[in-house]
């Protein structure tokens, strides 16, 4: 079995800060990349308990949320910015069985959930699929269904949890965090963390092989709205091919193929 792992850094236990701990420039940005990649490999460890071969780690932290050199030695890394092209990539992703998220945090406006955002946590106010609300969770969910892998596993902050599982339901999760609001949360140590992933997963697996899970889908057309804390970013959105300017901070694409748009 092949494991595509897409991971974040503000859904990890310990890391509560956009400005000291998930920004680049952040002063605790490196501590925040070994906490994210003890939690990946503590994932790894999990799959490899429960019989999975090959295990693809995604760095979905825009600025990287990785430290190489603790990376789990049976896992491969995809890494950089900006990502290869579709063309590229996604011959090769859809080589994987399935997909699970680790540090994952929930979509924007959700008060309770510390870190919240969709995307670009500087300048995105929501993001709208067909009248709903999405965040990364969903687009990961539903980009990667296109390809025929379903989500089968999430850890990360409790909101988070409860976003995946409305998305997906018989989803395995993990809460490793509380939040308490954007800045704040009630983190679990980070050695029970690393034992609740590793656990959960392995579960997770299990459970698929037993029951599988279908890949993520929503029908089309699809219609995407985007909305922008400033107006300059939907000045920019606007010039794009396709985009539909809605008012001085929202902007919509339509499409027929999810994967042409749910990143836009």
């Amino acid at each position: 079995m092949k494991i595509l792992m897409c991971t974040d850094i503000e859904g990890v236990a310990g890391v509560v800060s956009f400005q000291d701990q998930s920004y680049a420039d952040g002063k605790y940005h490196d501590q925040a990349k070994r906490l994210a990649t003890r939690e990946v490999n503590a994932a790894v460890d999990g799959l490899l308990e429960a019989g999975v071969e090959d295990v693809l780690v995604f760095d979905g932290h825009g600025p990287g949320g990785i430290d190489f050199e603790e990376l789990h030695e049976a896992a491969q890394l995809l890494h950089g910015r900006p990502t290869a092209p579709r063309s590229v990539r996604d011959p090769i992703v859809s080589q994987y069985d399935a997909c699970v998220m680790i540090g994952q945090h929930a979509m924007a406006g959700i008060p309770t959930s510390n870190q919240n955002h969709t995307q670009n946590s500087r300048a995105i106010d929501y993001y709208k699929l067909n009248g709903r609300l999405i965040g990364e969770i969903a687009q990961f969910g539903l980009y990667h269904g296109s390809l025929g892998l379903p989500l089968i596993f999430l850890s990360g902050e409790e909101d988070a949890c409860r976003e995946a599982e409305a998305l997906v339901p018989g989803i395995t999760t993990v809460s490793v965090k509380q939040g308490l609001g954007r800045t704040s949360a009630i983190s679990v140590s980070a050695v029970e963390a690393r034992r609740r992933i590793r656990e959960g997963i392995t579960r997770a697996i299990v459970q698929h092989r037993d029951d599988p899970l279908s890949a993520m889908a929503w029908e089309g057309p699809y219609e995407l709205e985007k909305r922008f804390f400033f107006t300059h970013e939907a000045d920019a959105a606007a010039a794009q091919p396709g985009a539909e300017r809605l008012d001085s901070q929202t902007v919509r694409f339509r499409d027929d193929n999810i994967r042409d748009i749910i990143y836009r």
